[in-house]
């Protein structure tokens, strides 16, 4: 059986634009790109923790330790400027690569600079 699983996690970036005359898609700084996994073109699923919207759309790089996050296309009615978001992506693998696999987590900070990246997401304290 395969079970899709968090590959990757951008998670609370912060957006720097909309750009609703786009084509569509989301333009993630490449760092956090090639930190997180996330290839271009990638699906992506966008959280928005400002207003609870949730959308999918594909990854563009954006250049390089720029701090670049824009929501674009129809998705940029769904973010403002200085929302914070969670990028994730996933992907399908059997039942027994999922039981070992640990996703590739990014944690930016408010200009979308890497602070440190994580393989497994903490447990809470009860």
């Amino acid at each position: 059986m395969q079970v899709n699983m968090l590959k990757a996690k951008i998670h609370r970036a912060t957006v720097t634009r909309v750009e609703l005359d786009y084509e569509g898609s989301c333009a993630i700084d490449e760092a956090l790109l090639e930190a997180a996994g996330i290839l271009e073109y990638e699906q992506i699923h966008i959280y928005n923790i400002n207003n609870g919207e949730r959308f999918v759309t594909y990854a563009i790089r954006a250049e390089r330790n720029s701090g670049v996050i824009s929501v674009n296309g129809a998705a940029a009615h769904k973010a403002s400027p200085n929302d914070l978001i969670i990028i994730a992506a996933y992907g399908g693998m059997d039942e027994a690569e999922a039981r070992s696999y640990n996703p590739r987590l990014v944690y930016p900070d408010g200009s979308n600079r890497i602070v440190r990246t994580a393989g497994h997401i903490p447990a809470q304290a009860a």
